[in-house]
């Protein structure tokens, strides 16, 4: 049991430090994680954690990484995930508008497969509405009188 619990610390550790803080926001790590799962079947891979301490646990701690990242995310006030979702947007090629505007599909792919319903709705519609104004910065400007 004890080598159980110091392996997950383990994997905890290395994903965390080698991994996900580098990146720069809450949104990047989100992307990052997704992206790690596989779709048949659903699992999460990592091949260099895995050689180290074996898939099934490297697949259950990125699991659950990945959800506490999500509730972290929901946790912010939602001005504090603009911001991050601003930085994120203008570190890809294009326009913040322009990644707004094609970034809702694959946003709603970074929420982990044991989200609970009521989890997605809010991570959606805070998404939505920081994405329309992301848009809409420059778009709703008022010409000067």
């Amino acid at each position: 049991m004890l080598d159980q619990f110091q392996c997950t610390q383990q994997i905890l550790f290395d994903l965390t430090a080698n991994y996900l803080e580098p990146l720069a926001t809450t949104y990047h790590r989100l992307d990052y994680l997704a992206g790690l799962r596989s779709e048949l079947p659903e699992k999460y891979v990592h091949e260099k954690l895995a050689s180290l301490y074996g898939a099934d646990a490297v697949h259950q701690v990125i699991s659950q990484c990945h959800q506490e990242v999500f509730e972290r995310l929901l946790e912010m006030p939602l001005n504090a995930q603009g911001e991050e979702l601003r930085v994120y947007l203008s570190s890809l090629p294009g326009t913040i508008e322009e990644n707004a505007a094609n970034c809702l599909g694959v946003c709603k792919e970074w929420i982990p497969l044991e989200t609970p319903n009521y989890l997605k709705e809010l991570y959606c519609s805070n998404l939505s509405v920081l994405l329309e104004l992301l848009q809409g910065d420059k778009s709703k400007a008022r010409p000067s009188k």
